[in-house]
């Protein structure tokens, strides 16, 4: 069940932008948490902008700027901005090419604020001790395959038999 006040948090953003064509807040796996994404596949953008991410994070590592905290693609037809949300969470705004890049930047940056003070509330992951959580920059990407989404007994139980 998503928290009312995160539906209402991306409503609101959509008020202040009339430009935006739509957003969708995700995990940074690629899970959608909640989206207002009329017209837009919101699995498939909450999907394609954790890989985004995962990349834009490998840039800002690569050249030593610290932890990303945004990414833009400009398009023919307009913006595709991601927004980190905290260490687990992201923002993906897509708007048309008529939007005012500077207010959508304000606009999403107050909503990430929000946001991310809502999911501290209200969003917990639970801790999985068998796949790491590696916090930082300087971290590799944690590999997972479809095995290590299973739970524990039966992996232990393919394993042995």
């Amino acid at each position: 069940m998503v928290d009312p006040a995160v539906l209402e948090e991306l409503g609101n953003l959509r008020n202040r932008l009339p430009e935006l064509s739509g957003s969708v807040l995700s995990t940074t796996d690629g899970m959608v948490v909640a989206h207002d994404a009329h017209g837009i596949e919101p699995d498939s953008l909450a999907a394609l902008a954790a890989a985004h991410l995962a990349l834009a994070r490998r840039f800002a590592h690569a050249v030593d700027h610290g932890e990303l905290r945004e990414s833009v693609v400009q398009c023919d037809g307009g913006y595709i901005s991601s927004y980190a949300a905290g260490p687990d969470a992201l923002l993906t705004v897509v708007t048309t090419g008529n939007a005012n890049l500077a207010m959508v930047h304000l606009e999403a940056r107050r909503s990430v604020r929000r946001l991310v003070a809502l999911l501290t509330l209200d969003f917990v992951t639970p801790a999985r001790p068998d796949i790491p959580h590696q916090p930082g920059p300087s971290a590799p990407l944690a590999r997972r395959s479809p095995m290590a989404t299973l739970p524990t007994d039966i992996r232990h139980r393919q394993a042995a038999g």
